[in-house]
């Protein structure tokens, strides 16, 4: 890999970025929206007094790592979809570019962008709604880590399964982190869900940052093998979502797909 390659896929980003305020807008203003709903809806749920600890400290703290990791992957997912639709996509590998290398300039730009709103929501959180997410301590830094891991398995796997079935499909990325977060218990202990669908959220990463958030803030810190468990699960799908997307990629070069890989094909 060659980093000025991985840094060219980056730079065509951030020009397309400056070039294109509506997609900067797109990028920032979810995140906004979202931070104001539910700090509200926490200090209203939080006014009825008698929670174990602060709604506002449980909910919106899982908001917003919720919505960093969700960033990271739709980040992957939209820079790739920005080159098909500007029938790009074909001209890179005409190039002397690896698929590692363009992958890994997608992934810088989607860590630049999310590390940016994951601030933005702080700063709102903190200015607006008093909330402080270093209460958690130094666990922050493993439960960041996790998720950005994981974010970027996502936005690898939903960008392979894109190229694989065509632009058409673009659809299945956007709701992929509303429905994962039914099993990964971003609002609620994964204990309320059915036993059925325990099973799924133990084979998710993402739960082990959850159920270890609302374990600290209920004063037990015995939460190393949720990390490790979390971590190394998050790994796994990265390296099979790298898998997956080489082996697409592959596919399509073999059989010509690539070729015709255009937004016309939609």
């Amino acid at each position: 890999m060659k980093f000025n390659r991985i840094y060219s896929i980056f730079l065509r980003q951030m020009y397309l970025i400056k070039s294109n305020p509506i997609r900067l807008l797109s990028i920032f203003m979810w995140l906004i929206i979202d931070i104001f709903q539910w700090g509200f809806l926490t200090k209203y749920l939080g006014s009825f007094g008698g929670a174990v600890f602060n709604v506002v400290t449980v909910l919106l703290g899982s908001v917003i790592l919720w919505e960093f990791m969700g960033r990271i992957q739709q980040g992957i997912m939209t820079s790739f979809l920005e080159d098909v639709w500007s029938q790009n996509f074909i001209n890179f590998f005409a190039s002397p570019l690896e698929v590692k290398e363009y992958l890994a300039g997608l992934v810088l730009t989607s860590v630049l962008t999310s590390f940016i709103g994951f601030l933005i929501m702080l700063l709102i959180a903190g200015l607006i709604f008093g909330y402080n997410i270093f209460v958690i301590g130094l666990y922050i830094l493993p439960f960041i880590l996790l998720l950005f891991i994981f974010g970027v398995a996502m936005g690898l796997f939903i960008t392979g399964l894109i190229f694989r079935l065509g632009p058409s499909a673009e659809w299945l990325g956007w709701p992929i982190p509303a429905v994962m977060a039914i099993f990964v218990g971003v609002f609620y202990p994964i204990a309320a869900l059915p036993n059925y669908l325990q099973f799924f959220s133990q084979i998710l990463p993402p739960t082990y940052v959850f159920e270890s958030i609302r374990l600290i803030l209920k004063g037990d810190f015995n939460i190393g093998m949720n990390l490790v468990l979390g971590l190394v699960l998050a790994v796994i799908y990265l390296f099979l979502s790298y898998l997956f997307f080489l082996s697409v990629y592959k596919h399509n070069l073999k059989t010509g797909s690539i070729s015709k890989f255009s937004a016309e094909e939609s």
